[in-house]
């Protein structure tokens, strides 16, 4: 496990979920690449061995100062605002409070209270920004080029993994709700299969159990068509086992009707992966001219059509393939991010 000497610390990241989520998936990507030019530390109830880290009790018994004087706590959820008050205010720490959001929504009354009291607050893109009260920095999320990279032999990479060789391999991954659109997808999947049942959906993901009856019924309907063969429901793997999951597609559907930012279109691209998505989050930004296309949301019969007319002749797909990750590797790096997080910090701790 990479502990990190609780003396040099200069920025605590926290993570305060066990599930995996986006916002985790955010922290163990990129505490790493901050480590290279700046002393910080995750800290959470699970975080990965390979992550910079130091134990949740050591923030009770951690020096009040840091070794610049100030820390930078950088939350990203309410819970982590809350703790970096509790710390600065109620134990006497030295933080300098930061705050991201990816939310696209007016917030809770709480969660403003709690922004107003951060000394800094980035916002993931600049649809985001405008909803906050208070001025916000827009650093979009990036990702790692080397992690995520094409598959060298992707028909050995699905028969390691269990999948057809030679089908057409449609992927759908994160948290199985609705906000998510997987009824969405499975709806337009099902037109499409019915159209080419050389075409196999992947939906991977886990549904807690408010949702796992909206899950069900996803199951029910595409048992009913006589396509079950067709769509593989798979379980939920650790962040660094994903890049093998898109490695392996053909394309890559993200039909949320509502997002903060989103990641998977991102982490599909940099493996060569073309995407079909709703214009939601970020994904107008993400997904442009030559690398996919955008659809409305919660409108499975466009997103049908899209993910159909990608495997028809002259098969844009095979154009937009050669596209995506030299994409990606221009806007949307993770040596990028983590550049402009690390100068924020900089100036929060030269401040005092």
């Amino acid at each position: 496990m990479s502990h990190v000497d609780i003396a040099k610390v200069q920025v605590i990241a926290p993570n305060f979920k066990k599930r995996l989520s986006g916002v985790t998936s955010t922290v163990v990507r990129l505490v790493p690449v901050q480590s290279r030019d700046i002393t910080i530390a995750a800290t959470g109830p699970v975080i990965p061995a390979h992550v910079p880290q130091m134990p949740l009790a050591s923030l009770i018994t951690m020096p009040r100062s840091g070794p610049d004087g100030p820390r930078v706590w950088h939350a990203r959820r309410n819970v982590e605002m809350i703790g970096g008050l509790a710390l600065k205010y109620l134990l006497g720490k030295r933080l300098k409070l930061v705050f991201t959001s990816a939310s696209q929504r007016k917030q809770s009354g709480l969660t403003r209270w709690l922004i107003r009291r951060m000394d800094a607050v980035v916002a993931t893109s600049e649809r985001g920004a405008a909803y906050l009260e208070n001025p916000a920095q827009v650093i979009m999320h990036g990702i790692d080029l080397d992690g995520f990279a094409p598959a060298q032999d992707k028909a050995a990479l699905r028969e390691k993994l269990g999948l057809p060789v030679n089908a057409r391999l449609v992927g759908c991954y994160g948290r199985i709700r609705a906000s998510k659109g997987t009824d969405v997808f499975c709806t337009a999947m099902a037109d499409v299969i019915k159209r080419n049942p050389q075409i196999h959906a992947l939906i991977m993901g886990r549904a807690v159990p408010k949702d796992r009856a909206f899950l069900q019924q996803i199951k029910d309907g595409i048992e009913k068509q006589g396509l079950a063969g067709n769509f593989h429901f798979l379980p939920e793997v650790p962040v660094e086992e994903m890049a093998d999951w898109y490695r392996i597609l053909d394309l890559y559907v993200a039909p949320q009707r509502w997002e903060g930012f989103g990641l998977t279109p991102i982490e599909a691209m940099a493996c060569g992966v073309p995407v079909v998505a709703t214009r939601v989050g970020a994904f107008e930004q993400i997904v442009v001219q030559g690398t996919g296309t955008l659809v409305a949301p919660e409108n499975p019969a466009a997103l049908s059509t899209a993910i159909h007319d990608a495997f028809s002749p002259p098969l844009p797909i095979d154009d937009w393939r050669q596209n995506v990750r030299p994409h990606v590797a221009q806007h949307f790096s993770i040596e990028r991010e983590a550049a402009q997080l690390i100068a924020l910090y900089r100036r929060l701790l030269s401040a005092g």
